[in-house]
């Protein structure tokens, strides 16, 4: 069985957003904790990111933070808890970090941010730059339309092949680690 020592995750930074994935950020911090795996986030204390990020740490885990100096300077934004806090000039320095202390990629739901990262780490992984895990939470069918609209671009010609053969998609946080066959 594979054994992967960091995961990134790309989730939503927003506050104002439904219970379930709330729920969903603390179920999979916890399992992360429980399974001995690092979680790689980009170093909020807000939204998902800072509730995953609050999870793993209630329940013995390790954090990652990446973020740039810009984002920290705001008010309340940056997670000072994280056991490293990794400061960047850039946003594109803070996605190369997260992409290269990782040994899988899981995105929940989110806002633009989230879908590029997502789309960034699927886009190398079909152009061969890593084979890497990649996972899509997809609470509450948050990301069915985006699933649509993939096979729309493939079914219309402009995708050779189904962009799901480069990652799984899952609807529980409970499924997140047996999916990437992580072991403790």
């Amino acid at each position: 069985m594979a054994s992967y020592r960091s995961v990134t995750v790309y989730c939503s930074s927003s506050n104002s957003i439904d219970a379930a994935f709330i729920q969903a950020a603390k179920e999979l911090g916890k399992s992360f904790a429980e399974h001995h795996v690092q979680l790689v986030n980009g170093g909020g204390r807000v939204g998902l990111m800072g509730e995953m990020a609050r999870a793993v740490h209630e329940h013995g885990g390790r954090v990652v933070g990446v973020i740039p100096h810009a984002l920290k300077e705001i008010e309340g934004i940056s997670y000072h808890e994280s056991d490293e806090l990794i400061l960047t000039d850039t946003m594109r320095e803070r996605k190369r970090i997260m992409f290269e202390r990782s040994d899988a990629y899981v995105a929940m739901a989110g806002g633009y941010g989230t879908l590029e990262e997502f789309l960034e780490v699927l886009t190398l992984r079909k152009l061969g730059y890593h084979d890497r895990p990649i996972i899509l939470l997809n609470t509450s069918g948050f990301y069915d339309e985006l699933l649509g609209f993939f096979d729309k671009m493939t079914d219309a010609g402009f995708a050779r092949e189904p962009a799901q053969n480069y990652f799984e998609v899952v609807t529980r946080p409970e499924d997140v680690l047996p999916t990437l066959k992580l072991g403790d």
